[in-house]
């Protein structure tokens, strides 16, 4: 097999959910969805026409994947992940995706902050899934979530082009109930 071919098929076994063996081997597969995203080639858009810059609902699904894999199911999101899925959110200038990749950069978020704030969290199959609603899961109120974590959300989100409604909303009311109001916009900008 020539090399280059012989690069992809080991980067594409990489990304195979039944090879995802732990968070980090997650995150690194996300890297490689993300830079499917960036250039409109790999792995992850073969046999398919994919524009640069561009996320479909096949690039969503890959993450989907990749998150909810067996060996990780049952793990709390972890940032190193939560971070890749920020980076495809900002590699993608077009969406065609339905608002699937939004979802579930909402709900792994949240499920970073939750868990890292010592909060049970449901299995990544559940509360990532297009069917569950954030809400049913989500922390709705601030008490236990760590401030440390809000501050990297808040963060990740001042320094994106593009605004997710979804982790916004439930932000600003984990931030709006730990911190006094008058320091809210000094947190992140909750321009809708």
């Amino acid at each position: 097999m020539p090399a280059p071919l012989a690069i992809a098929a080991e980067t594409l076994a990489t990304i195979e959910p039944s090879r995802i063996s732990c968070k980090d081997t997650a995150a690194l597969a996300l890297t490689v969805v993300r830079d499917g995203v960036i250039t409109g080639e790999g792995p992850t858009t073969t046999g398919r026409v994919h524009f640069s810059r561009a996320l479909d609902a096949a690039d969503a699904a890959w993450c989907v994947r990749i998150l909810t894999a067996a060996a990780v199911d049952h793990e709390p999101v972890s940032r190193a992940e939560a971070e890749a899925l920020f980076e495809i959110d900002e590699a993608a200038a077009e969406r065609s995706d339905n608002g699937r990749f939004e979802d579930l950069l909402a709900k792994a978020v949240v499920h970073h902050a939750a868990s890292v704030s010592g909060l049970a969290v449901p299995p990544r199959s559940v509360a990532l899934s297009a069917e569950t609603s954030i809400e049913s899961w989500a922390p709705t109120r601030a008490a236990n979530v760590d401030a440390d974590v809000l501050e990297w959300i808040a963060g990740q989100m001042r320094g994106s082009r593009r605004r997710n409604h979804t982790l916004m909303r439930l932000v600003a009311t984990l931030v709006g109930a730990t911190l006094p109001f008058a320091q809210l916009p000094n947190v992140f900008d909750i321009g809708m």
